[in-house]
Order: structure tokens, then C-alpha cells, then sequence
């Protein structure tokens, strides 16, 4: 019972309960080497809602296939009673809040238990997930590596097995990045997919919610409770295609060899999959290049209080906000040119999905970010590919390949533009299902 579907099937079936999974989940999250994954256990809520859960199977009342099992919180969401800290010392002693966020109220009225809130990057503003104040939580493929940022915690709490599933947020590639590195999935949902955010912001105008699992069909099933009106059957149109330049040529070599790999399999299975150089993607990257990122602004204007107080702070968070005080000044293109390279980008895939390497590089190690310009020179190689296509506005979802040489596992990238998240989900669904084939056969 390793993913929330196969859960939800024991749940219904009597094999076991959900006060169990959620006892189950809770001892785990309290084990002294997850005390850098969940910042905040919710031990009695998780009871409560648990019980409920048991009732009302009992009672042939279960409101759906989910009901009884167990997920986890970026902590950037407000759950009842909790602070909500963004993974800052600076949010300690802010008030708990009154009421839930909206996902975190959907999911409970679908029968979830909350079982706590993960760390992650302070106020998800870096893709390395490392924190300085409440632990950086330990990559499970091997703990002198980075887990990702900057939705970190979930992405652990998953590839541990402290709950199925974990919501983050993604901006520049926040949950694609550590979904990459800790060898899970990871989906970020098209801005607006669930509405209106309500999560503590770092970018209004690229936030957006994301989702980590093990399988995409537990994704899928979290992604109904989260936007009800928008189910359908979507089959996948299995036409791919891989952009020529730095998105596939500057990437190291074992990262190229998995990516080949994968490939081959989707081509062997059937799939249409073409190379060629994508001008709105280049044309995105070099105004970024030229004038700075929307997420890197908007994180200052935000923050730039910070700056000059007593707050605490990381360095690494006062050197990308001082690096982007500037920004103000150079952004204007960058935001006037994004909805005319957004529908270039649809047009250039005409119907296909993009194909790409997650990230260039495998997890950098811990000891080799100490120099402050190794950590910030790794930060943005990092998000270099997810944050050129959160700019182009794509729901995107990783699927984990191949380990070359024994090294990490790496992240195969499948994006589609704004609000093409069905055709998404169906097309992972399908490329996964050929890669798990392609290792059992």
C-alpha cells in the first residue's frame, strides 16, 4: 500500500484502517530523522479525522475513493490552529491560523487526514531546499545531496513513505525540482487550474499548486477533488517534441544518457516524437537573460522589508533579494512580452507535448554549496529549464528514469501550454506505464 489509490482500495475493501495509516504515517513523521521533513506534526487533528473516516465506512457513507488517507501540507498553507511559516524564524511567532486554505478544507471534505506541514526553501524562494533554521531535509536517494527546493519537505515525505501524498506550490519549478532529485513525481497544475491561490505567495503573477506522489494515478485522483469541474477522459495523442539548444544540449552526461533512454522507450511504444529548435522558448529565455525573472521582482517587492530590519534571514535569501533590487528597472519586457511568447509557444507545439531533461545535473552535493557563489551559481543552473517554461505559463509533470551509472535517478519533464493539464495527466499516465513495463519485462 505504497500509493493513496492502493490505500483508498485496502480502506474500502476492510483490509485495514485509516487510524492506522494515520498512526502509521504520524510515528513516522516523528522519527528523529524526519524532524527536517514535516515542520508541524498534526497528531490530533490526523486522529480525529481518521476516526471520522473509519465511520464512515462503517456506515457505507465514504465520500470517495481517497477518503481515509493520509497527505501532508507545503507550509505555506493555513491549516486551522497552526503558524504558517513559509519556512522562515522570521514567521515563528505570527498567530496561528483561524481557518484552513481552501485545497486544505476540499481535501478534508473528501475524506483526507492532514498529518502535518513539510518544510521547505525559505519562502520558496531557492530550488536547492536546503534551510538553515528548520533542517534541510535528507534526499533518500542519498543524504549528501540537495532534496530540491523549494517544496523539499513534501517532496521527502513522499520518496519516504511518511504519506502518499503532498501538496506544494511551484513558481519557478519548486515541485518539479525536488520530485527530480528525490526520484518521485511531480505535477504543477496550470495557474488558476484550482482557483484563485490562497497560499502564501512568493510570485503572483507564476505561483501555482503542485502535487507529489509516487504514481500519477494518485495525482489525478487528488487533481478531481481539487478542481471537480474539470474532469474528462483525454486520450493521449502520443506526439512529442524535443527542443534543439541549451534545454537538451547543455545538460551532463548522465542526465543525456537517461534522457535517450527514455526516449526510446516512449518511440519504441508508438510515439511521434520530433526534434527542433523552439524560437518562443529561446526568444523567453534571452529576454530573461536580458532583463531578469518575473519571480525574482515580485519576490523583492515582497520582501525588501526584510532587508533592513531586525527580522531574521537567511544569507542565502538576502543575497537573491539585494542580487534583484535592481530588477524593477530591466522587468518591463519580461512582462510585456509574455502573453505574445505563450501563444507562440502553443502554436509552435501545435497539439504535442514538450519534451525535456527536469534539470542539467544531477543533485549537487551539501559540502559543495558552503562558497556562496557555488550555492547561488547551482540555484540558478537548477531552475534554469522549469523557470523559462513557468514563464511561458505550461503545466508541467515530472516522471523519474533511469539511473545512469549508478547515479540518481533523473527527471523526464512533459509540459503542455496553460490549461491542457487533461491531456497532460493522460499523456504521463501512458509514458509512465511504458517505463515501468520497460524495467519489469
Amino acid at each position: 500500500m505504497t500509493t493513496a489509490t492502493a490505500m483508498g482500495q485496502a480502506l474500502a475493501a476492510g483490509d485495514t484502517t485509516s487510524t492506522h495509516l494515520a498512526a502509521v504515517a504520524v510515528d513516522r513523521a516523528r522519527q528523529s530523522d524526519s524532524t527536517a521533513v514535516l515542520v508541524t506534526v498534526t497528531a490530533e487533528r490526523a486522529g480525529y479525522q481518521a476516526a471520522a473516516a473509519d465511520r464512515r465506512r462503517l456506515r457505507g457513507t465514504r465520500r470517495g475513493p481517497l477518503d481515509g488517507v493520509p497527505i501532508a501540507w507545503k507550509d505555506v498553507f493555513d491549516i486551522q490552529g497552526t503558524v504558517t511559516t513559509s519556512g522562515s524564524a522570521g514567521h515563528l511567532h505570527d498567530e496561528p491560523a483561524a481557518v484552513d486554505s481552501r485545497l486544505v478544507r476540499r481535501a478534508h471534505d473528501s475524506g483526507l487526514v492532514t498529518i502535518g506541514k513539510t518544510n521547505l526553501s525559505e519562502f520558496a524562494f531557492s530550488g536547492l531546499g536546503i534551510n538553515l533554521h528548520f533542517g534541510t531535509p535528507a534526499n533518500p536517494v542519498d543524504p549528501e545531496l540537495v532534496p530540491g527546493g523549494s517544496s523539499s519537505g513534501s517532496a521527502v515525505a513522499v520518496a519516504r513513505g511518511i504519506v502518499p501524498l503532498a501538496v506544494g506550490t511551484d513558481t519557478s519549478g519548486s515541485v518539479r525540482v525536488p520530485a527530480a532529485y528525490c526520484g518521485i513525481i511531480g505535477y504543477r497544475a496550470s495557474p488558476g487550474r484550482y482557483g484563485a491561490n490562497d497560499f502564501a505567495p512568493l510570485s503572483s503573477t507564476l505561483d501555482s499548486t503542485g502535487i507529489l506522489a509516487t504514481s500519477v494515478n494518485d495525482i489525478i485522483a487528488l487533481d478531481r477533488i481539487f478542481a471537480p469541474m474539470r474532469r474528462g477522459e483525454h486520450t493521449p495523442r502520443r506526439r512529442f517534441v524535443v527542443p534543439g539548444g541549451e534545454w537538451t544540449e547543455d545538460v551532463t552526461p548522465g542526465i543525456a544518457a537517461d534522457f535517450e533512454a527514455a526516449l526510446a522507450e516512449i518511440r519504441r511504444a508508438g510515439a511521434d516524437i520530433r526534434r527542433r529548435d523552439m524560437v518562443s522558448l529561446s526568444a523567453a529565455q534571452e529576454l530573461m537573460d536580458g532583463g531578469g525573472t518575473i519571480v525574482g521582482a515580485e519576490a523583492y517587492r515582497l520582501h525588501r522589508h526584510r532587508l533592513g530590519s531586525g527580522l531574521p534571514i537567511e544569507p542565502a535569501t538576502r543575497r537573491r533579494l539585494e542580487s534583484n533590487s535592481r530588477t524593477a528597472d530591466s522587468i518591463a519586457p519580461v512582462y510585456a512580452g509574455m502573453s505574445a511568447l505563450r501563444a507562440e509557444f502553443a502554436a509552435e507545439l501545435d497539439g504535442a507535448a514538450l519534451l525535456c531533461p527536469t534539470v542539467r545535473h544531477p543533485p549537487p552535493r551539501l559540502a559543495d554549496l558552503r562558497d556562496p557563489a557555488g550555492y547561488d551559481s547551482a540555484n540558478a543552473a537548477t531552475l534554469r529549464t522549469t523557470m523559462v517554461l513557468s514563464y511561458l505559463g505550461t503545466c508541467g509533470i515530472t516522471l523519474p528514469v533511469g539511473a545512469s551509472a549508478g547515479g540518481p535517478v533523473t527527471g523526464l519533464l512533459l509540459s503542455l501550454p496553460s490549461g491542457r493539464d487533461g491531456d497532460l495527466l493522460a499523456q504521463a499516465e501512458w509514458a509512465r506505464h511504458i517505463f515501468v513495463n520497460a524495467r519489469t519485462s
